[in-house]
């Protein structure tokens, strides 16, 4: 509401307008706020996506174009040549990517079966020294990746596995226990009264894991599947220590290889990381939505 003030005869009555007169300058720092907002998420998609866009770029252009231009520059002519050297040369690139899908859908069946099972031990069952168990196993996500490195290698050497398939996947198929933490949470959303109903039809603990409870977690179970792969596709220490030669090489290491002993090729360099993130890329855009889903879920940033 507007409201006159009492003047003297013949000056004009002012008009008290109260809030509403702040309003334009509120809104204009309210779009100068949204546009540095905007502008600082633009950086940071450019900082992003930059080095992917760079390596798509370069790995279509030839030798002779990415010496003689800027990076930037656009592939002219758009060439494949970099493509059909690595895997008709003799780099031998067809051998990483196989052993590599190999290894990822052996590690991808291994976790889902032995973290689906140890997850409802741990939400549903009841034994003693369940909770402590549990906290010890959890605890374990504290020991860096690089200290158990030592142990096992000397584990596969003395086992005379180092060198082979199993060597790269032994040490991640039994579950982690991040899957562990993560499955189990969710299990203990699903009420005891569903799975109390269970038992007294008859069902076993087997029956209601496979049958009840995994049914009604393929939120939790697509999301595990997806950082499986996404973690174990992009491994490269591991493999790097536990294997030599080009036998069992996956393909972050064939990569790696690649970039130093023809590191004055960076097209065939560039190609080689092209193909490398193409999977992934592939994953996304089948599994967008459930990837979505899952950022929510977990509460990765």
């Amino acid at each position: 509401m507007t409201s006159a003030e009492p003047t003297a005869v013949g000056e004009p009555a002012r008009i008290d307008r109260g809030p509403a007169a702040g309003r334009p300058g509120r809104r204009r720092h309210a779009r100068i706020a949204d546009l540095a907002t905007y502008l600082v998420l633009l950086a940071g998609a450019l900082l992003t996506l930059g080095p992917f866009v760079l390596s798509f770029m370069t790995a279509f252009k030839s030798p002779q174009q990415f010496a003689s231009e800027p990076a930037l520059s656009l592939p002219n002519p758009f060439t494949t040549e970099n493509f059909v050297t690595l895997f008709t040369g003799s780099y031998g690139f067809i051998s990483p990517i196989a052993v590599t899908a190999q290894m990822v859908v052996v590690i991808l069946a291994g976790q889902l079966v032995f973290s689906i099972m140890a997850a409802y031990a741990f939400a549903k069952l009841r034994f003693r020294g369940r909770d402590a168990l549990f906290w010890v196993y959890l605890a374990t996500l504290m020991i860096p990746q690089v200290v158990i490195v030592v142990p096992l290698y000397v584990m596969m050497v003395q086992t005379g596995m180092r060198n082979t398939f199993w060597a790269l996947v032994l040490p991640f198929m039994f579950g982690s226990p991040y899957a562990v933490f993560l499955l189990r949470e969710h299990f203990r959303s699903i009420p005891d009264d569903l799975i109390d109903a269970a038992r007294i039809d008859g069902a076993g603990d087997w029956r209601i894991l496979w049958q009840i409870v995994v049914p009604l977690s393929r939120g939790i179970v697509s999301t595990l599947a997806i950082i499986t792969v996404v973690s174990h596709w992009n491994n490269f220490m591991w493999p790097l220590i536990i294997t030599t030669g080009r036998d069992w090489q996956v393909i972050t290491v064939a990569t790696a290889n690649l970039q130093s002993q023809y590191n004055a090729n960076w097209t065939l360099v560039m190609a080689a990381t092209t193909v490398a993130m193409a999977p992934l890329l592939v994953l996304f855009g089948i599994f967008q939505r459930t990837i979505v889903e899952s950022i929510s879920l977990t509460g990765f940033k």
